[in-house]
């Protein structure tokens, strides 16, 4: 990492590389446009898993290898080796045909017969039941007596029992969960699910061009400002009877986020939010009658962020408390809690963001986790007491060790890792730190042999001096310190979204562009997640002008140090990186010439209510916040070139969006390009895919490079 202050030294670094490569072999047209950099790159081994608390498998040259990570020693590994510590296959359940089957033991069995679809097909822990929805209705089916029960009677277009509605899946539980609503309890005995009336919801109505007579679609979509589904939690057995509601009112204007059942499954924890946002309570539910009791309170200034991946409570195994990760003091740490929600002791703290809890060693009191500390731009792995004594880094360097691989009981790990100028590399080391043995390394020796573009992680420092601001940079190949170079940014932007990181990238495309004379550019703004919580809070009620005002002051440093045009600076994005771009193009305009934007919010008022709200709160209380961060009032401003580009059918960041930014756009007389896909939604792929690709490749030549595209970049 190197942050420069005088433009002659940086001048002098550039042209000291450029005569160093001066003797370097050129890359080839099967590294440039088949990304194939076998001669200078090997593929890592890959760990598969650990067998045991010592050893571990590793895939490498196509053979298994078994590694004792006390002495680092591999032998190719036998059949036996392989299935050691294999647990039992378990019963899966799937569906084919509109009907719902289970394999057990390699045979299929047929659970229902029906015309309707069952979605979301799970197990219980104990293996004797599936649970799924059908026609928006919770059904469990006993599998020793293949006997379909139906939970719930009142499904339909609008009322959904075990399936989650549109801004739920895409905004609370995550679309991993693929509209799942409805949550096993470990012992089996209860099923928690979501009800859900979507009949408040405006309904938003999508069209594309398809046949003659076009198609249609209609989806419940609440925007800023809008009423949300209104949702009641139940506990019901899978063999029926009637449910159990929880102590809420589903009439309120509230959030409930992913519920996580204790261990036992005695009681439910439901996370439960305001509108607002600001306020989090957990509370614990009886399943017996729905009555509940807080188990845990948190309230911000800004916003808390709901949980949709079940990690913001971890339970000890010896049940005598809990994990809880909390940001509430500017920075991301884990607290010491009882079972009761009471704390003990903070584990973590101070200026710096934990990321990953990787094990509790619940006999010796450790943890081990990943974070952010060393440098914000770094992932490493520490070890401390869960007292919150003896804080140790165990990864080693001033490297992005990204993928860590522990051993079951914390005694070794595995580490891949990286930087801007290292090819990744895998080591073995102890559970103090200690190298056991260096594995593998990517790095092959033709790699110092070929003019490969030099990447650099910079920082830059904010204009107001409190933040020194992320940005990794490809450099041209043969620069010429009395040139100017045009520039591409890529960015996505957002709140605690950032995409800087010092790791390894060689791509044929990246080294392509270097060769044709782009300056090649990634960067990460304040409220990015590099600088914590606290600032990430910058954004509240004020989304796109820190970004902008960050984004203009790096692109200000290399204009001044980096030899960049000032004529030619281009920022691309897709969804939130889309709004970046359009909101470059005018409210930056001053300082951003071009911009590459798809998907784009153009105007917050357009988004969905829990997404924005969340940072922007509505435009009753934040009326000129939304005036600020809409592109629309700032298209009086635009001078450059935009490319605009939509997925027709889009249901999360509808074509709307685009639409009226275009009509504003004609309306003043600006010049811009715009493309729209067919049957697109938030993304594309096939051959529109690659035409899109296509058409950005075509506008990197023309505006910025100002030549012919080579018949080898269009595909």
């Amino acid at each position: 990492m190197l942050y420069f202050k005088k433009t002659t030294a940086t001048l002098v670094m550039i042209a000291t590389g450029i005569a160093g490569m001066a003797q370097l072999k050129p890359l080839t047209d099967e590294q440039y446009f088949k990304g194939s950099f076998k001669e200078m790159i090997s593929p890592l081994p890959s760990v598969a898993r650990w067998t045991d608390n010592s050893h571990f498998l590793m895939m490498k040259d196509g053979k298994s290898f078994l590694v004792d990570a006390a002495t680092g020693v591999e032998k190719e590994a036998t059949d036996a080796d392989t299935k050691v510590g294999i647990p039992a296959p378990k019963p899966t359940a799937y569906s084919k045909a509109n009907d719902l089957f289970i394999k057990i033991n390699g045979e299929d069995i047929q659970l229902t017969h029906d015309k309707d679809r069952e979605v979301n097909a799970t197990m219980s822990p104990d293996g004797n039941y599936v649970a799924y929805t059908k026609n928006n209705d919770l059904y469990a089916v006993d599998i020793q007596a293949k006997k379909e029960n139906r939970l719930t009677n009142d499904g339909s277009e609008v009322i959904l029992n075990g399936y989650a509605s549109w801004v739920y899946t895409e905004e609370i539980l995550g679309r991993r969960s693929q509209y799942r609503a409805f949550w096993w309890s470990p012992d089996s005995k209860h099923i928690a699910f979501f009800r859900t009336d979507d009949s408040p919801v405006p309904v938003y109505t999508i069209t594309d061009g398809n046949g003659q007579h076009g198609y249609v679609e209609t989806l419940r979509y609440p925007k800023v400002g809008d009423k949300n589904p209104e949702v009641k939690v139940g506990i019901i057995a899978p063999a029926g009877g009637t449910a159990v509601w929880s102590d809420f009112n589903a009439k309120d204007d509230q959030y409930f986020g992913l519920p996580y059942w204790k261990p036992g499954g005695k009681s439910l924890l439901v996370q439960w939010m305001n509108r607002k946002q600001n306020q989090l309570n957990i509370w614990e539910i009886n399943p017996a009658d729905g009555s509940r009791k807080t188990f845990y309170q948190e309230e911000q200034k800004t916003w808390i962020s709901l949980d949709d991946e079940g990690e913001r409570i971890h339970f000890m195994e010896n049940g005598k408390g809990f994990i809880l990760f909390n940001d509430a003091t500017g920075w991301k740490h884990m607290y010491y809690y009882d079972m009761n929600g009471k704390l003990i002791n903070a584990i973590t703290s101070g200026k710096f963001t934990v990321t990953d809890l990787q094990y509790v060693d619940e006999k010796k009191g450790v943890i081990y986790f990943s974070a952010r500390k060393e440098n914000t731009a770094r992932k490493d792995l520490y070890r401390v007491n869960l007292d919150g004594k003896k804080l140790q880094r165990l990864t080693f360097g001033d490297y992005n060790h990204s993928g860590i691989s522990l051993s079951p009981d914390g005694s070794y790990f595995v580490t891949t890792y990286s930087n801007v100028s290292t090819p990744p590399r895998i080591t073995l080391l102890n559970n103090n730190g200690k190298i056991i043995k260096e594995i593998a390394d990517s790095k092959a020796a033709a790699l110092d042999a070929y003019q490969v573009a030099k990447t650099e992680l910079l920082r830059v420092k904010s204009d107001d001096g409190l933040y020194d601001l992320p940005m990794k940079v490809t450099w041209p190949v043969n620069m010429d310190k009395n040139k100017k170079y045009p520039v591409l940014i890529s960015v996505y932007g957002g709140p605690d979204a950032g995409t800087v990181m010092d790791s390894w990238v060689l791509g044929g495309n990246q080294q392509w562009y270097a060769k044709e004379g782009l300056i090649q550019v990634a960067m990460d703004h304040r409220a990015s997640g590099h600088f914590g919580k606290e600032g990430v809070n910058y954004m509240y009620h004020n989304l796109g002008y820190w970004e902008m005002k960050d984004y203009s002051s790096m692109v200000k440093w290399l204009v001044a140090n980096g030899n960049a045009d000032p004529t030619k600076i281009c920022i691309t994005g897709f969804s939130y990186g889309g709004y970046m771009s359009c909101y470059a193009l005018t409210y930056g305009a001053d300082v951003f010439t071009h911009g590459m934007a798809g998907g784009s919010v153009v105007d917050w008022s357009l988004y969905d209510t829990h997404y924005t709200e969340r940072f922007m709160g509505t435009m009753d209380d934040n009326a000129e916040g939304y005036k600020k961060s809409s592109v629309l009032n700032y298209t009086d401003k635009y001078k450059g070139m935009l490319q605009i580009v939509h997925g027709v059918i889009d249901d999360n960041v509808h074509l709307q969006n685009s639409i009226q930014l275009i009509s504003k756009l004609q309306d003043q007389k600006k010049d811009f390009e715009f493309m729209m896909y067919p049957g697109g939604r938030h993304g594309w792929g096939g051959n529109k895919g690659q035409h899109f690709q296509n058409l950005k490749t075509r506008f990197i030549y023309r505006y910025l490079l100002e030549k012919e595209v080579p018949k080898a970049m269009i595909k």
